[in-house]
């Protein structure tokens, strides 16, 4: 759906902004909203009343809040930014303030809250603007854009100063046309986000889907009529009475890593893979953001453990437990301890039949099984040797694979198109709000 502009603009006098209605002002922000109010206007409440605390993570890139935290005021009146319901935040560091981080205040315990101090709260003067428009304002590629430049510190501490915010200009419309446009805005982007709800859903459903066609290939076999005995395990339930039932350390030459070392990175040099770079489609990552160590480090650490073609490389520690990857290339590369190197004996078992059973669900069950250490699980390797692997004859597994690569294949092809979807609909989105407030579109009519 296409919408009018304006009958009539004006230049804005702001370089970024271009032209803008005939009847908006361009202001800056500090004359239509107070910046970070002090909590003294709350001195006389009881230091036992209770409010709302909302850490950053209680604060969606959405702008949806997480409601469920509370303290009193003497918990937190020292050292936590305070905000009470209309007012809107901004999240100042990155990567939080890049993902959009930020929302309007409602519905905090007793109209008050507190949280993380890389919050700037701004608070509506009502005759200037409303917290709704204000805080489409604040998630705009363009407000979020130019702030990104004026960032300062280094790494992840990088910051958005106070004062670019109280003297970011832009140009706003009456109040009651703010409200067409942010009642405009609600309802079209719940209806993006709905849709974007129905993707994830589908997404969610062919990973289900997915896992459920590998975990009963590699446990049944592609015979429905086969005869079945039982396995012995109780996860593992009945298999074809042809295979066998072994150990994964017993066909397999190596499971091995590097130990707890952690090399210096470097900005050239050879690949060093965590458990982070074993993909969700399948793949290794090579490309995006990956760590670099040393050549001399490479050749110290390769002598206990080096992948090659092959191999599949499988992570044991914290919330990637469980992801198999088989390795497909020949450059050089190293993988941390959070990964192991698994190195079956080929004339044994099939490399990608067995890729496809680590990756599964009920080899996953095993290993939560297994896992030491309290918080972030840690499986050693001597428990992965352990792994029952239900073992066709050798023909039987290169089929199972085949059929197995095919179907990876269908399902990545349908959740790849579901993913452009998304993001097609968050490009759409973002264009929509950023139009909305700069004034390039018209909606008064459509609220």
């Amino acid at each position: 759906m296409s919408f009018p502009r304006y009958p009539s603009y004006k230049d804005s006098g702001v370089e970024w902004l271009g032209e803008v209605p005939e009847h908006w002002e361009v202001k800056r922000l500090r004359f239509v909203a107070e910046l970070n109010p002090s909590k003294s206007e709350i001195s006389h409440l009881a230091r036992d009343a209770a409010v709302s605390f909302l850490p950053m993570e209680a604060i969606g890139d959405d702008g949806t809040l997480n409601l469920d935290r509370e303290k009193t005021i003497s918990e937190v009146e020292n050292g936590y930014t305070y905000f009470r319901d209309g007012d809107v935040t901004v999240a100042k560091i990155t990567p939080c303030y890049e993902n959009g981080k930020g929302a309007l205040m409602k519905d905090l315990i007793n109209g008050i809250g507190f949280g993380t101090t890389e919050l700037i709260v701004a608070r509506p003067r009502l005759e200037e603007t409303i917290g709704t428009y204000l805080h489409y304002l604040f998630i705009s590629p363009d407000f979020r854009g130019i702030g990104e430049s004026h960032m300062y510190g280094a790494g992840g501490q990088k910051r958005v100063p106070d004062a670019f915010v109280r003297n970011f200009a832009t140009a706003f419309p009456p109040v009651t046309e703010q409200n067409q446009i942010a009642t405009f805005l609600d309802r079209e982007t719940a209806k993006i986000d709905e849709l974007v709800a129905e993707q994830q859903r589908l997404m969610e459903l062919l990973k289900e889907k997915r896992q459920a066609v590998i975990s009963h290939a590699v446990t049944k076999g592609l015979n429905l009529d086969a005869p079945m005995k039982p396995s012995g395990i109780e996860w593992l339930g009945d298999v074809p009475t042809h295979w066998n039932i072994t150990r994964l350390g017993w066909i397999c030459s190596e499971i091995n890593d590097i130990n707890h070392v952690m090399p210096v990175a470097v900005e050239h040099g050879v690949p060093f893979l965590s458990a982070k770079d074993l993909l969700d489609d399948g793949t290794l990552n090579f490309t995006n953001d990956i760590k670099m160590i040393s050549e001399e480090d490479f050749a110290n650490l390769s002598k206990k453990i080096c992948p090659r073609r092959g191999d599949i490389i499988y992570s044991r520690i914290g919330a990637c437990l469980g992801k198999a990857r088989l390795v497909e290339t020949d450059e050089r590369f190293l993988v941390s301890y959070s990964c192991c190197v698994v190195r079956v004996i080929d004339t044994i078992g099939s490399r990608r039949f067995i890729q496809h059973l680590l990756d599964g669900e009920m080899i996953l069950t095993e290993a939560r099984m297994r896992t030491q250490g309290i918080g972030v699980p840690d499986l050693g390797l001597g428990e992965i040797g352990r792994f029952p692997v239900p073992l066709p004859p050798m023909r039987e597994q290169e089929q199972i694979a085949d059929f197995l690569d095919d179907h990876a294949g269908r399902f990545d092809t349908l959740t790849a198109e579901a993913q452009r979807a998304i993001d097609l609909l968050q490009e759409r989105r973002t264009a929509l709000i950023s139009a909305a407030v700069t004034g390039q579109i018209d909606v008064r009519q459509f609220a």
